[in-house]
């Protein structure tokens, strides 16, 4: 099981995707946060880690797993950035099956094709914008999450799942040249087993990766 060193270490080589959001110390996420990477990094089935502790409220069990993964993510993709380059990747796609349109109701009002690099820093983008606005991702004791709060986690996931689809399908050999390949793989596993746990992503958008999630998550 890999330590929180240990993703630091190899995933840090580009500056640009590092960590962008953290939880104030004293909080109750934060205490939940300390909870849940404790567990991740004691070797603990990662099926049971994804479970919510007894007592804990289930909307901040996901927020925390949220910023997390998001966190894991961005500094996954900045290990491969400098290889996934308009010119290697002039679509964001998951081999030839796949292929992802971005759309935000503002700047891309209609689904539109545009490079891998270029999609994955708009989704991260929207992603960050998400998960600061605390009307969403309320960070005050007793502020209630939005009636509207489990479509906007699946619509944050489904998309980080994206960047999985990806990285694996067009940038492997990196990681595995990287020495990162198992690293990844814990990173993907729990990402696969939490969002299974409590359906927050669609099973045919799990589609594109159901050879390899079925290889590794058993």
């Amino acid at each position: 099981m890999a330590s929180k060193n240990t993703f630091s270490q190899f995933f840090s080589r580009d500056k640009t995707f590092r960590p962008k959001k953290r939880f104030e110390p004293g909080t109750m996420k934060f205490n939940l946060h300390k909870q849940a990477n404790a567990s991740l990094n004691s070797g603990i089935d990662l099926k049971e880690v994804v479970k919510l502790p007894p007592g804990e409220d289930m909307n901040d069990w996901i927020a925390v797993h949220v910023v997390d993964f998001f966190n894991r993510i961005n500094l996954l993709y900045g290990t491969v950035c400098e290889y996934c380059t308009e010119q290697t990747c002039p679509t964001m796609s998951g081999g030839p099956k796949y292929e992802y349109h971005w759309c935000d109701g503002q700047t891309y009002k209609k689904p539109t094709a545009l490079p891998a690099p270029n999609y994955i820093a708009l989704l991260m983008e929207w992603v960050e914008a998400q998960i600061n606005d605390e009307n969403i991702f309320p960070v005050k004791v007793g502020v209630p999450f939005p009636k509207n709060y489990q479509q906007i986690v699946k619509k944050i996931l489904t998309r980080l799942f994206r960047v999985f689809v990806h990285v694996y399908i067009h940038h492997f050999d990196k990681l595995v040249a990287l020495g990162a390949e198992a690293h990844v793989n814990t990173c993907y596993k729990h990402f696969y087993y939490f969002v299974t746990e409590y359906n927050l992503v669609d099973k045919k958008e799990l589609e594109p990766l159901r050879d390899m999630t079925a290889k590794i998550c058993h």
